[in-house]
């Protein structure tokens, strides 16, 4: 079977055929740096992590492109309230996206350019624009008269029939109804504080909407083969970067268009409100193992809107361990050196029924589901030893091999080392902080003092008691 994806733009399922037959060029859309990461965001950035996995999974090398939006209306925003720079602002969020990410086991992509180091592109791309006469100017601002783009509106489907035409918007982000035209260049205002670039087409800052084309341009070519996001994503910024890009180079520029549904929270739309809007540092805080939540984001297909509940963190948690299991005890297997047949075409059917699954619009919930059926098949031969050892070393190998997919098992002893440490050392500050409570000061100061003779300094605080290597 051959891989095939939902286009958004042609709004049917099409089978996939990159430009270069091996590789793939794949621009998706970053955070914009001027909060935590919320759990919505990181769906569509797990979803985005399963497409690179199983493209690499499938052969193809992965050229993976993620902005860091760290100019816009919410970044100056935030930068004004602090009373700082941008730069220091963004920097901090932009330390947290990475350190979070890593928690999830998400692959790096290749390129993460910020937005604030791409401003010379941006400004040759308008000035494309201008040339050619897709813009107009006001206020010193330069705008992107949508009318004069005759394909408008293919992405989203949007009716443009009531189009007034001349009508404008300055800021960054606006609803589906509000189709007008928008800023490429804004001027700058005493609003902007020192946010602001000397440039030929003025003294401004670039709209949202052109980063991402330029920016996706430099490092993946004029025409390149994937582009993603949440669906919210559709409109207005994803159709305004194929109006930008198309208008000034004449070519096509996103051949796949692939968006992710919303995350629902407990039933009900993620809102600070309704008291259920949750960073992804929220739930560490709460103590929720982030392979989990990892597991969660990614089992239920990414067209799909995911209900996200603490019930559902605590299922995948027992999900992962019963995978877990299954490999310890194959690992417990010591004899026997023959790779009967019928096991052999057990496991390799399997895997074909994995890779069909996932090759239909990368299917995870019919994938995992396969994986599944045929764990508790074999698990009951497991477990009375009806396996050799030869045949549990085939076994773990390809359930490694969907873990590159998957990205769920940490296979790495050193990294399984240092984790069981750390739990082995908050396991001890939990008797500590218990021993304090009733007084116990003896085993209390016995715990801290023989921690440091080991290296291990702790840190008490009003709040909870952390600790530190020296």
């Amino acid at each position: 079977m051959s891989l095939k994806f939902y286009n958004t733009m042609s709004q049917k399922v099409e089978e996939f055929k990159s430009i270069n037959p091996a590789e793939v060029k794949m621009y998706t859309c970053g955070p914009t740096v001027y909060n935590y990461a919320h759990i919505g965001n990181f769906r569509a950035y797990i979803f985005e992590d399963l497409l690179r996995r199983y493209l690499k999974y499938k052969g193809y090398k992965v050229i993976q492109v993620m902005n860091l939006t760290d100019v816009d209306d919410k970044t100056i925003k935030g930068s004004k309230e602090a009373n700082i720079s941008l730069s220091e602002y963004t920097q901090k969020y932009k330390k947290a996206f990475f350190e979070d990410i890593e928690k999830l086991n998400i692959e790096k992509a290749e390129y993460y350019p910020e937005a604030t180091a791409h401003i010379k592109e941006m400004v040759e791309l308008i000035k494309k624009l201008i040339e050619k006469g897709y813009t107009y100017e006001s206020k010193g601002s330069i705008y992107y008269r949508i009318k004069k783009f005759k394909d408008y509106g293919k992405l989203s489907h949007i009716d443009l029939s009531n189009l007034i035409d001349g009508a404008r918007i300055d800021s960054d982000e606006y609803e589906k109804e509000e189709a007008k035209d928008f800023v490429l260049w804004k001027a700058w205002s005493p609003d902007d504080g020192d946010v602001y670039w000397e440039t030929e087409i003025g003294k401004g800052r670039p709209g949202w909407h052109i980063e991402c084309s330029a920016m996706s341009m430099k490092y993946l070519g004029e025409t390149f083969d994937i582009h993603t996001g949440g669906v919210d994503n559709i409109f207005p910024h994803h159709e305004n970067e194929i109006a930008q890009a198309e208008a000034a180079t004449g070519k096509k520029f996103v051949n796949y268009w692939l968006h992710c549904a919303h995350l629902i929270v407990n039933g009900k739309k993620m809102s600070k409100s309704l008291g259920n809007f949750y960073t992804l540092r929220d739930l560490l805080e709460m103590g929720y193992d982030p392979i989990a939540i990892r597991y969660l984001l990614i089992s239920t297909h990414y067209r799909q809107r995911l209900n996200f509940t603490f019930d559902g963190i605590k299922a995948a948690e027992n999900t992962i361990q019963r995978i877990k299991d299954f490999i310890h005890n194959l690992d417990m297997i010591e004899k026997g050196d023959t790779l009967h047949i019928e096991i052999q075409k057990a496991v390799d059917n399997m895997l074909g029924e994995f890779e069909e699954q996932m090759d239909d619009d990368l299917n995870i919930s019919g994938a995992l589901g396969k994986v599944f059926e045929f764990i508790k098949e074999l698990n009951p031969k497991v477990v009375n030893g009806s396996i050799t050892k030869k045949e549990a070393e085939y076994i773990k190998n390809t359930i490694f091999k969907i873990d590159r997919v998957i990205g769920i098992l940490k296979t790495d002893k050193k990294e399984q080392n240092s984790e069981l440490a750390e739990n082995l050392i908050n396991f001890l500050i939990e008797i500590r902080q218990n021993a304090r409570k009733e007084k116990n000061w003896a085993l209390a100061d016995l715990i801290r003092e023989r921690l440091k003779k080991m290296g291990i300094v702790l840190e008490d605080r009003p709040d909870k008691t952390t600790f530190k290597f020296i």
